[in-house]
């Protein structure tokens, strides 16, 4: 494994990630920060995770986990994701597809990102109430 920590450039939510064949590149679809339920628990049904860094060099264990950050409990931990970084000048992207995301309560949750066990960037976004309208 790699000594060099990776510097995220960006990361960011959303409902879908698309990549073009060919060129790779990625289309980043309905980009947000809060998740809105009327009830809780709630599910989410689906969402994902675009991560870009550079500073890389190595072979790397990515990993990411969600958290609940009121008691920075752990509510998911994905798969470990290998990748090797040959161009320490280069930039790198990764993308995670969540299904079936439960939230118990409203608040701030955080995705964090880990190369080789050590966390070098967060997300933060908010779970909010939102009621449903009145039936006419």
């Amino acid at each position: 494994m790699s000594s060099i920590l990776p510097k995220i450039n960006a990361m960011l939510l959303c409902d879908n990630i698309i990549t073009e064949v060919g060129t790779n590149k990625k289309s980043l679809i309905g980009i947000f920060e809060n998740i809105a339920a009327s009830v809780f628990p709630c599910q989410h049904y689906k969402l994902s995770v675009y991560i870009k860094f550079t500073s890389a060099q190595g072979k790397y264990n990515f990993r990411l986990e969600l958290v609940d950050a009121s008691n920075n409990k752990i509510i998911e931990t994905g798969e470990d994701l290998e990748l090797n970084v040959s161009d320490k000048l280069g930039s790198y992207e990764l993308t995670f597809n969540r299904m079936g995301l439960k939230f118990e309560q409203e608040g701030k949750y955080e995705f964090r990102i880990f190369a080789d066990n050590r966390i070098f960037g967060s997300k933060t976004f908010s779970v909010i109430k939102n009621p449903q309208p009145p039936v006419k």
